[in-house]
């Protein structure tokens, strides 16, 4: 087993260092490593499994670039002057910034001159300048790497001036704040809607309680676990969760914390647990635990999804995929039309509430798609039209798979058609039930689309991604449900109960 340290500042092609990479373990006959990605290393291991996922054990980030969005640009040439511009105005502030990669730079007297030196050589400084501009967004690579088996390690000083923790704090901030949201809503349980007189003369009301124990099933992201934990203990169920071997290690970090608030408030300590075994068996075997699970919420992609839908002895409270459409309408605000669009494919890809499939009315056709177009080119997404959208702008030809698939990815699929009712039957048609949107002023066409659309949410002048629990103002959600049954759309506090009759009488007999 190779663990290879894969890392360098000056990185121009990441494939190309990836390529030899390979080519280096093939030579030695080794069939496959963990690798570690150190600065800008990070983005070669990352471009070594998207080649060839088959040869990664496993990923470790250490001070890693290449998850945060850069810039990409059109001349990636050098020229001289910016070489000679980068030398006389630039250097300076590099080289004493490089002291702010140690804990103790008093022990690193002189590093600064040294690296002073390296800033004044030309090739050096037209290395720097070429790698910043052949750089590009890695977002496609790692929404490919979360979806996959591969294990995924960082390594993060928290001190690091240079490359920044606070972009991977922001994620575990927000875990708190949808934990706080929850504390802070009212408890579900116990709660009775307004009684009315039966009649034979008897009070007849109906109480929220909980459903018992809930088996969740997920995939990827780690935040799941501290949602999911927390809403199932507010709303008086316990939780069993089988989290992916992706966030394996987050997920039992984020148990165990949630295990000991609850030690520490003297509640029971394992109402919340995590079936650590990867062994995909097992989740062959929790989904047929008639008895002892009294309901199942599957996250994750089509395949986990049907698996469980089919073989489940257990009630399955379904979290579909996220096929979603905004629809902009004639008579729509072009220029929100334009934001809104862009804002719903690039927030964030891998999301089940980003839109994949972009639907414009004729009418408006030739006004808005190139300057989406445009705004989409900037960002790096791809877009696959129909045969009226390539008459407009230049982009590759749609199949009729594209209408059907949720890329996650910066992939978009756009289609003009006749009018509303064109948009609403292709909506119905090709989505999941989940969230579509139409961008429009006329509020007769609003109310058609509200009506006739078939999904979990409908939006007005919003972009998909707001499809979200915590956007909804339910603290947070265990999932997204595309079922049509007592709980659709983001399933928060309520969707996690039931309800049951509660009769109040005098003495009444029946005769």
């Amino acid at each position: 087993m190779l663990r290879s340290l894969v890392g360098s500042e000056m990185c121009i092609r990441d494939r190309l260092f990836a390529n030899q990479v390979i080519e280096l373990l093939q030579k030695l006959n080794i069939d496959s490593a963990k690798f570690l990605g150190l600065s800008n290393g990070g983005r070669v291991i990352s471009k070594i499994a998207d080649i060839d996922p088959s040869i990664v054990e496993e990923l470790i980030y250490v001070a890693s670039s290449g998850f945060k969005y850069v810039d990409e640009l059109n001349d990636k040439s050098v020229s001289e002057i910016e070489v000679s511009n980068f030398i006389k105005n630039n250097y300076p502030t590099i080289s004493e910034g490089q002291l702010l990669d140690f804990k103790y730079p008093e022990k690193h007297s002189g590093w600064d001159i040294k690296y002073e030196e390296l800033l004044k050589y030309k090739g050096f400084a037209k290395a720097l300048i070429s790698t910043r501009k052949n750089h590009y967004t890695m977002d496609s690579i790692h929404i490919k790497i979360q979806n996959s088996d591969i294990p995924v390690s960082t390594i993060w000083g928290d001190s690091d001036q240079v490359v920044l923790y606070k972009d991977f704090e922001k994620r575990i901030d927000s875990m708190i704040s949808g934990l706080d949201k929850v504390i802070n809503l009212d408890d579900p349980v116990g709660q009775t809607d307004q009684p009315h007189t039966s009649p034979s003369g008897f009070e007849v009301s109906k109480m929220r309680v909980p459903l018992g124990v809930i088996g969740i099933i997920y995939e990827s992201r780690p935040n799941v676990t501290a949602d999911a934990s927390a809403l199932c203990l507010k709303s008086g169920n316990a939780c069993i969760l089988r989290g992916g071997s992706e966030a394996a290690n987050s997920n039992a970090v984020i148990e165990e914390c949630m295990q000991d608030g609850l030690d520490k408030a003297s509640l029971p300590k394992y109402s919340i647990q995590l079936i650590k075994n990867q062994d995909r068996k097992l989740v062959g075997e929790m989904i047929k635990r008639e008895g002892d699970i009294d309901l199942l919420i599957p996250r994750g992609g089509k395949s986990l999804i049907k698996v469980v839908s089919d073989e489940a002895k257990i009630p399955v409270l379904k979290h579909y995929e996220g096929l979603c459409h905004v629809f902009i309408d004639k008579d729509a605000d072009l220029k929100k039309a334009i934001e809104i669009s862009v804002n719903a494919k690039t927030y964030r890809y891998g999301i089940c509430g980003t839109m994949e499939t972009l639907l414009t009315s004729e009418e408006v056709a030739a006004k808005v798609l190139p300057e989406i177009k445009a705004e989409l080119d900037k960002l790096g997404v791809e877009l696959r039209g129909c045969e009226k959208t390539q008459k407009i702008i230049d982009v590759k030809s749609a199949s009729d798979a594209d209408w059907i698939t949720e890329y996650l990815a910066p992939i978009l699929s756009v289609k003009v058609v006749t009018d509303l009712q064109s948009a609403i039957s292709h909506i119905n048609m090709y989505g999941s039930g989940h969230t579509d949107s139409i961008v429009s002023e006329n509020l007769s066409a609003v109310e058609t689309f509200f009506n006739e659309v078939d999904s979990s949410s409908v939006m007005h002048n919003l972009p998909t991604c707001y499809a979200d629990g915590f956007e909804y103002g339910l603290g947070a959600e265990v999932g997204i449900s595309t079922d049509k049954l007592h709980a659709r759309g983001p399933v928060g506090l309520e969707g996690l109960t039931s309800q049951k009759f509660v009769i109040k009488g005098q003495g009444q007999l029946r005769s």
